[in-house]
């Protein structure tokens, strides 16, 4: 039982940790994510760190991991409840349009590490990649349900829709800094509604 305590604080404990290196790194870029920043920011030593963590890459690919668990919690996961088609897809680009709203955190992680990793291999790169195709696989299953229930036309170029359909919430982040969240939604909502009607039978 006492091993159970103290396996159960040290997760809880890992958690507390990441939750802080997500904040700095959304702020930062995970190549502004440090063991010594961190350990400063949460009052811990570096070796105790480095106990979690082994290494600052492994740290870096931790927060992508609980990025990811994030992004899964709030755009896809509640769109399961939905019924299959357009109300299910519907939904998975509203909570998408809504995560990219980042009032607290100062931005999206994953934008980000696009930025940072996408010409430089290695294993952060490689688990960005992973994360990308594993969104767009969700995606074009929701679109292939909205192809089966006759909301979509039959002849829909799957990949083709996820590639636009993805495009919107990345135009809407981009925007919205610019020019104000609230207009960048209205129009990524038009543009979303616009691409469907092109796409209905």
């Amino acid at each position: 039982m006492a091993a159970l305590t103290v396996t159960r604080k040290g997760a809880a404990r890992r958690e507390t940790i990441l939750d802080r290196a997500y904040g700095i790194a959304c702020a930062a870029g995970l190549e502004g994510l440090s063991i010594g920043t961190l350990a400063q920011a949460v009052g811990m030593s570096k070796s105790g760190l480095f106990a979690h963590f082994g290494s600052r890459e492994g740290l870096q690919l931790a927060v992508l991991d609980s990025a990811a668990e994030r992004f899964v919690a709030h755009v896809f996961a509640p769109a399961l409840r939905q019924p299959r088609g357009l109300a299910r897809l519907g939904t998975i680009v509203e909570n998408w349009f809504d995560w990219v709203r980042h009032v607290d955190d100062g931005g999206c992680l994953f934008l980000a590490a696009v930025s940072e990793y996408d010409d430089r291999p290695g294993p952060q790169r490689d688990r960005v990649l992973e994360q990308d195709r594993q969104w767009r696989q969700a995606l074009a299953q929701a679109v292939s349900l909205a192809v089966g229930t006759g909301e979509l036309r039959p002849d829909t170029d799957v990949e083709q829709l996820v590639f636009e359909i993805y495009a919107l919430p990345l135009l809407v982040h981009h925007d919205a800094g610019l020019y104000g969240y609230d207009t960048a939604l209205a129009r990524g909502r038009r543009a979303y509604q616009r691409l469907i009607d092109s796409y209905s039978p």
